[in-house]
């Protein structure tokens, strides 16, 4: 896919209050660098310099840190309101020629480029509407679950605030990644709620969204669920810090 019909999301707007630290999520250090600038570096090799960056809390403070690093456009979100209300602020923003986003999460340091390259293939060889990244995980406490049908084809992912006891026993899980077709976001995120246990606005409802409009699902599980790991709690940033020494 030509650089300039591809753009990448960053959503890096969240305060992270489970880390217990004034500082933004995406700030802290891994290995001597912000978390962030790993992302970013496996984005500008997807999609160039068509990278737009979702910042709100301490927005100036990340702005700062991810021009030092690389050229790209920025969205503020002033009020968190949930995943799907950071895209949401992000699309005005996309260059005009954009045909397809990934939405990646400004905390999954990790991630590589063959995985998101091969996202993107998928999407586009199977034009698929959207097209979310699962994994496989033998405890997927905490995560939301991806809820398919006797055939295997995606329906809905579950959050885990809102999800069954039944639910929460499903280990694919959603790591919070997908390719979604530009056109089909700007019709379907005005339209989302945050009616739910967290009361926020999840882009996880752009599922639901595609089921009712019978537009075609693709699900990629990727290989390596380490390259998925987020960074939610100093515990999971020394987990991180551990896999960087260890490499």
């Amino acid at each position: 896919m030509a650089i300039d019909q591809l753009a990448v999301i960053i959503l890096a707007a969240g305060k992270g209050k489970r880390m217990q630290s004034s500082m933004a999520k995406v700030l802290h250090p891994l290995a001597g660098r912000p978390i962030i600038t790993y992302v970013l570096d496996t984005a500008v090799k997807v999609a160039g310099s068509n990278i737009v960056v979702v910042i709100g809390n301490q927005a100036e403070q990340v702005r700062e840190q991810v021009s030092r690093h690389v050229k790209t456009q920025f969205a503020y979100q002033e009020i968190q309101m949930g995943t799907g209300h950071a895209v949401h602020c992000a699309m005005p923003v996309l260059d005009r020629r954009t045909e397809s986003v990934i939405i990646l999460c400004g905390d999954v340091p990790l991630i590589r480029e063959a995985t998101l390259n091969a996202l993107a293939r998928i999407h586009q060889a199977a034009e698929h509407t959207v097209t979310l990244l699962g994994v496989d995980m033998e405890d997927p406490t905490g995560y939301g679950r991806i809820i398919t049908d006797g055939e295997g084809q995606v329906e809905r992912i579950v959050e885990e605030a809102d999800a069954t006891e039944a639910e929460k026993q499903i280990s694919t899980i959603n790591s919070g990644i997908y390719c979604v077709h530009r056109a089909f976001l700007e019709s379907a995120l005005p339209g989302l709620n945050s009616d739910n246990a967290q009361n926020e606005i999840y882009l996880t409802d752009i599922i639901s969204v595609a089921v009712q409009a019978n537009e075609p699902i693709g699900l990629m599980v990727a290989e390596h669920a380490t390259e998925l790991l987020g960074v939610n709690t100093p515990e999971d940033l020394q987990r991180l810090e551990s896999l960087f020494s260890d490499s």
